[in-house]
């Protein structure tokens, strides 16, 4: 009792350091915590798509068992009994999800029935029936005619019902008495099936009928206690087919459930076959388990980590608050050790004040995890969070031992630090404090630059990975990021702030020696105390240019890959709606005459030749035949273009021709190529153009097209490679005509266009038709904020303009922002760039605090050997200027440093040898904005805590006989 008492007296006097280690802590448990929260809310939601995507056919949760014996052997009745009792009792208990249909079907071989009273029914129709029994049938139908079979049969005789279609395709009708032989029956007396009824299922797309409509229609359906009492016990009719099918719903999967459910699926072959024979599993949803496990593997690792930096951080953070406070007790724990006090005793303190901190953080973490999982859900691009279907985000039991790891973690990282100083004495810690210059062990053992070289090797590995694909060719998932792009990039901003802290002190000294003489005295004094005990500052520096590189790079990386995936997509595209109406084609060649005298002239060898319809037509010429001469020519008509641009909705529309043809100059062939006929001012309203990609304002190339009727725009590398240049011609075939070019410029890319691909060559659309036929071109469409294709191709469809085709560049850029992975990705750079603003703030700000109240006697020292507190303020502002403001600017040059040096690889994550447009690194202002609004709050608040300290120092106090506090 009196050591929690002591506990909490020590937790009360050191309240904000034991609050920002909470704070921290809490942040721990919340990032590892939220990461599997997402990653099965986003299993969820991949599991409902794969739900919609197979909602024809099978359920996605389908299990299929059946029974079908070999040969003659019979079914063992009894084995029978208990596989259909642990299937229809044990098997939804051991997958534990719920199920939307569970189908039961016994069946006896089916035989060619013929009728008993052959002068009622046409014995000449061949009618191959099965006899079965199906459970629930009652429940998913509705009689059409007739009555229901009845439970038992009568008089020897089986009542059974049939589809409606049945009875009509094999010439049945109620009230007849059929022969069912049972073939392989060893003897066993015909069976006379009577039909009673027909039905009509209520709704054909239930999962009731996995085995689709047809088979029924060669089924007869029999009560289920009259199959298992008189055909299979009373008459020992052997069992033929027996399937049971259970459709599960699995929309509310775990991820922590998806190995053991796999593990019960693969055994449930051998516990099947040991209760019964010839039993197995069809049908089940391993595959899709192994899929979603995959997936979420995926997921949770990259999100993992990409979430290890700032998680580092955030433990880095609490172990520095963690020293600071040890720091200031310190000498109560020497003293508390000289006399008497067990090592054990100290360390059960600080571990029970570390299991207290622990618990409220397991307590309030995963409450903000979750709320973290649904702002990562909610991310569609960085720093954006949009108000669109949440995830379903709930709070398992992986997701509470991640927490708990975090928490233990954190533990060790406070607590061995402790156990170090409760094995000191007031003797060693006093030797100690004699030695503060020590090197601190990093340094000692060089681990900066061991991690330089292993950045540096990961450099190498990425830069010879991109070569690779390169050369090759090679393509992974455009939406796929390579996890150690941000763990290398994060080594990398530790490694650089090391090795900078470790020439800190060198130029300290420098900077003394060279202007000792000079220098004022505050800026003298400021030099002095930071050369004597940089290390003290280390701690603070590092954790501000970790916090800040990181954040930099995160936005960096966050803005990059958004902006060239979402500028790949409307590359594709070229505008935001690509539509092409129904163009009508009809003949070019004459209609035939119906005056056969008329052919004689040679008419009919032309017209016979264009489909050979009127043979007789050519008397005394030559009368064509099937298929000679050439094809018909044929005619598209257009429709009407000025209605799209009166759509609403739509703010502008152009005529965008594409088609392929062979391309030569000076009589050489050079291969296919694209040429795009525009009508150049609604093609500069209507196109997305990256503006950096051209070497001036693409409106002057469009301008040229407008000056030249016969001007063509070709791709700059199809003019280096054949040594092309402006004023060349060039001609190409358009429907098999060549048409004749002059080469006006070049431009490396053009919208939706790939020139490695195949060339493109841009014209004049009105000059193209002049030149040959009109052919079907795209309309493309500039649309307004908000407005919709759908009411368009209704509006056009009043009109009767039918549309053959639509593409939406808004759908696809949406689709790709609802992906899971993406969204994760967002997600943790946002909140790991918020949580890395968020500790340097609270870091920096608290470091201050408890460096200048720790420094009060040295202070008053100086106020009384004459320092002024004009001085004295100005030599702890330069104390931050070079501690906190060099570790600021070593934090954002290095961030962007490792942004220009990895960033470039993310493009490995696409083709690199067709990425177009060129992929480029982005650095947003609103990001370094908020980053440099942050700094100054911070470097404005340790001012004031300064100018507060120095304000309340009174000299008659601080100079006192004692040790500082």
């Amino acid at each position: 009792m009196a050591m929690l008492r002591f506990l909490f007296r020590k937790m009360w006097n050191t309240r904000w350091l034991t609050l920002s280690t909470l704070a921290g802590l809490i942040m721990a448990v919340a990032f590892t915590t939220s990461i599997p929260m997402y990653s099965d809310g986003s299993l969820k939601r991949v599991v409902s798509k794969s739900l919609e995507e197979k909602n024809n056919g099978l359920s996605a949760g389908a299990v299929l068992i059946r029974f079908q014996a070999s040969g003659n052997e019979k079914a063992d009745l009894n084995g029978l009994s208990d596989v259909d009792q642990y299937i229809k009792e044990d098997l939804p208990k051991d997958i534990a999800f719920p199920y939307d249909a569970y189908v039961r079907t016994y069946s006896i071989r089916g035989s060619q029935i013929t009728p008993e009273d052959k002068s009622k029914v046409d014995p000449s129709k061949r009618r191959q029936m099965t006899l079965m029994a199906q459970n629930g049938l009652k429940d998913q139908v509705e009689l059409t005619q007739g009555q229901w079979f009845s439970e038992q049969p009568k008089d020897g005789i089986i009542e059974a019902v049939i589809h409606e279609e049945a009875m009509f395709r094999n010439d049945l009708h109620i009230g007849d008495v059929f022969i069912y032989p049972i073939s392989g029956g060893n003897g066993i007396a015909p069976l006379k099936v009577k039909v009673t009824g027909t039905f009509k299922p209520k709704n054909e797309t239930d999962l009731y009928w996995y085995q689709g409509m047809e088979g029924l229609l060669t089924s007869f359906f029999m009560s289920e206690v009259g199959f298992n009492d008189y055909v299979l016990k009373s008459k020992k009719i052997p069992l033929s087919l027996a399937n049971w099918y259970y459709a599960f719903d699995l929309r509310e999967i775990k991820t922590s459930q998806l190995s053991s459910l796999e593990t019960k699926l693969e055994r449930l072959d051998i516990v099947l076959f040991q209760k019964l024979k010839n039993t197995r599993v069809d049908i089940s949803f391993i595959p899709l388990l192994q899929e979603f496990k995959v997936q979420s593997l995926q997921l949770q690792m990259l999100l993992f980590t990409l979430a290890a930096p700032m998680i580092a951080m955030v433990f880095y953070y609490i172990v520095m608050n963690a020293r600071q406070s040890l720091e200031r007790q310190r000498t109560v724990i020497a003293v508390i050790r000289s006399r008497g006090g067990s090592t054990n005793q100290i360390i059960w303190i600080y571990l029970l004040e570390g299991l207290l901190l622990g618990a409220v953080a397991m307590i309030i973490g995963p409450l903000l995890g979750w709320f973290m999982a649904k702002s990562i859900g909610s991310s569609s691009g960085f720093l954006t969070f949009v108000d669109r279907k949440a995830v379903p985000v709930g709070v398992s039991t992986e997701a509470l031992l991640y927490g708990v790891a975090a928490v233990v973690i954190a533990l060790m990282a406070s607590v061995i630090p402790a156990i170090v100083y409760a094995k000191a004495s007031i003797v060693s810690y006093k030797q100690k404090l004699a030695r503060s210059d020590r090197k601190p062990f990093w340094q000692r053992w060089f681990l900066d630059v061991v991690l330089i070289g292993l950045v540096g090797y990961g450099y190498y590995l990425f830069h010879d990975r991109q070569d690779l694909f390169s050369r090759t060719g090679l393509t992974t998932d455009q939406l796929s990021v390579n996890p150690l792009l941000f763990f290398i990039p994060a080594l990398s901003i530790i490694a650089l702030g090391l090795f900078f802290l470790r020439i800190f002190p060198w130029l300290l000294r420098f900077g003394n020696w060279l202007g000792k003489r000079l220098l004022p005295v505050p800026v003298y004094l400021t030099l002095t105390q930071l050369s004597r005990s940089s290390t003290a500052y280390y701690p603070l520096m590092l954790l501000l240019i970790l916090t800040l590189g990181l954040g930099i790079y995160n936005a960096s990386a966050a803005r990059t890959i958004d902006l060239n995936s979402t500028e790949r997509v409307l590359y594709a595209y070229g505008t935001d709606v690509i539509m092409r109406a129904e163009w009508i084609s009809v003949s070019e060649d004459l209609p035939a005459t119906s005056n056969p005298n008329k052919g004689g002239q040679g008419q009919g060898q032309g017209q016979g030749g264009a489909g050979g319809k009127n043979p007789g037509q050519g008397g005394g010429g030559q009368p064509g035949g099937p298929g000679e001469g050439p094809p018909p020519k044929t005619r598209f008509i257009e429709p009407p273009f000025e209605v799209f641009r009166e759509l609403e909705g739509v703010e502008h529309v152009a005529r965008v021709l594409q088609s392929k043809g062979n391309v030569v100059v000076s009589g050489k062939s050079l291969g296919q190529g694209m040429l795009m006929g525009i009508d150049n001012v609604d093609f500069a309203k209507v196109a997305w153009f990256r503006k950096d990609l051209y070497k001036t304002h693409p409106y002057n190339y469009l301008n040229l097209l407008g000056q030249y009727e016969q001007a063509v725009i070709i791709p700059t590398s199809f003019a280096d490679k054949h040594h092309i240049k402006a004023g060349d011609l060039i001609s190409i075939s358009v429907s098999s005509q060549p048409v004749e070019f002059v080469v006006v410029a070049t431009v490396p890319y053009w919208p939706s266009q790939y020139p490695d691909q195949t060339p493109f060559f841009i014209a004049n659309l009105d000059y193209v038709y002049d030149q040959g036929p009109v052919t079907p071109y795209d309309v493309w469409m500039k649309m307004k904020d908000g407005a919709k294709v759908a009411p368009i191709i209704d509006a056009l469809k009043a009109k009767n303009i039918g549309i053959a085709s639509v593409k939406d560049v808004r759908n696809e850029l949406i689709t790709q922002k609802k992906h899971p992975a993406r969204g994760g990705v967002f997600g943790i750079l946002s909140l790991g760039f918020l949580v890395s603003v968020l500790v340097s703030l609270i870091g920096y700000i608290l470091y201050w605090f408890f460096n200048l109240s720790s420094r009060v006697v040295q202070f008053g020292v100086l106020r009384a050997m004459g320092l002024s507190r004009r001085q004295l303020t100005g030599m702890l502002l330069l104390e931050q200027l070079f501690t906190a403001g060099l570790a600021i600017a070593l934090g954002l040059g290095i961030g962007k440093l490792t942004s220009y040096l990895f960033l470039p690889f993310l493009q490995t994550a696409e083709n690199v040898k067709t990425q177009v447009p060129p992929f480029r690194v982005i650095f947003d202002a609103r990001d370094t904005d908020q980053l440099y609004v942050v700094i100054a709050v911070m470097m404005l608040t340790g001012a004031g805590l300064l100018f507060l300290h120095i304000r309340r120092l009174r000299v008659h106090q601080a100079v006192k006989l004692g040790e500082e506090k």
